[in-house]
């Protein structure tokens, strides 16, 4: 795993760096398999200067056979149009959120159920184990299929406008703007708060404009689009752990020469490693930076929040669903939920 320590600084200065360095490594000859991978993050976020890195080792290591081009920042349309643009192979690969995914393959939401996991150990123990196979294979039985292990969007935390959320009472009535994704509207629900979907490309001038008080991402989400300007505080809830499945299209990844399958797996497994290790180190800094912005940092007691779910039907609707082989995989990490 890389050991390079990430700034602020030091992401820009990455993403600013891709273009170049793309064209300066792009081989004479034309590529045999001419790729494009679509992410809708900011050029800045780890998940974006770790794909590329991949796809320059990628592309040197297959001697320029394989050519796969980055296209960060929704630049080639929203999540649920680059969606359905992989379902389709009109786009080879796609970086998406498990909670996203779950309008397509319910099961991807597994990982995303309210509170299950209280640190990472929890969550990679699930995510490389028993849980992270059993929803790869739910995803296999479409048209898309997961190309390396998961990637990390991080715990997801409130950020306000208005009140802070301290407790679950806080959250009633409080107009929070969540992904299109089942899991996450049905837990703000379940809290009793005023919780509307709308697409991330959206979600800033619905800030502004005061449409929402509140949002909730991880850390790296808030800093990397400057959500902090226009919210007030952020409730370290640590709700939800979200990830992100790298995807492929199956007939475009089949299409590829068994050797150099393996070889986009594998490193694209090696940036998952680094961007795990990222998305933790920059979890520190940038609650440092986001202070330095004029976001204020509430610590909040997790332990009312999962007993105020568990008095709700939110666990047992959930386990109902996904059945209880499922849910068996999801406790096996999570411990009791229903």
């Amino acid at each position: 795993m890389s050991t390079v320590k990430l700034s602020r600084r030091t992401l820009l200065a990455g993403a600013a760096s891709v273009p170049l360095v793309a064209i300066l490594r792009r081989p004479a000859h034309a590529a045999e398999f001419e790729y494009k991978l679509a992410t809708g993050q900011d050029p800045t976020h780890p998940v974006n200067i770790r794909a590329q890195e991949a796809l320059n080792r990628i592309r040197e290591a297959s001697g320029g056979r394989l050519d796969i081009k980055l296209f960060p920042a929704n630049q080639l349309g929203s999540d649920t149009d680059l969606l359905s643009q992989v379902r389709n192979g009109s786009v080879e690969f796609f970086n998406l959120s498990t909670s996203i995914l779950a309008t397509f393959v319910a099961a991807a939401s597994l990982p995303n159920t309210g509170f299950a996991f209280k640190d990472y150990q929890a969550v990679w123990t699930a995510m490389d184990g028993g849980l992270g196979d059993y929803v790869r294979e739910q995803i296999a039985k479409t048209p898309i299929q997961t190309v390396s292990k998961a990637w990390d969007n991080g715990f997801r935390h409130i950020t306000s406008s208005t009140r802070e959320i301290r407790t679950p009472d806080d959250l009633k009535g409080f107009k929070i703007r969540v992904p299109p994704a089942p899991m996450l509207t049905s837990l703000f629900k379940a809290l009793d708060a005023g919780a509307a979907p709308l697409n991330f490309n959206e979600l800033y001038s619905a800030l502004q404009t005061k449409i929402f008080e509140g949002q909730e991402n991880p850390l790296a989400i808030t800093a990397t689009t400057r959500l902090y300007e226009v919210q007030k505080s952020c409730s370290l809830t640590g709700h939800v752990w979200d990830g992100y499945w790298m995807l492929g299209n199956k007939r475009a990844f089949q299409r590829l020469p068994e050797n150099l399958r393996a070889l986009v797996t594998r490193e694209l497994d090696r940036s998952a490693d680094d961007q795990r290790a990222d998305i933790v180190r920059l979890s520190d800094t940038l609650r440092q930076d986001l202070t330095a912005k004029g976001i204020k940092f509430v610590e909040v007691d997790r332990g009312p929040f999962r007993d105020a779910l568990s008095r709700t039907t939110f666990y047992k609707d959930w386990k109902a669903k996904f059945g209880d082989a499922a849910w068996g995989h999801l406790e096996a990490a999570s411990g009791k939920l229903a």
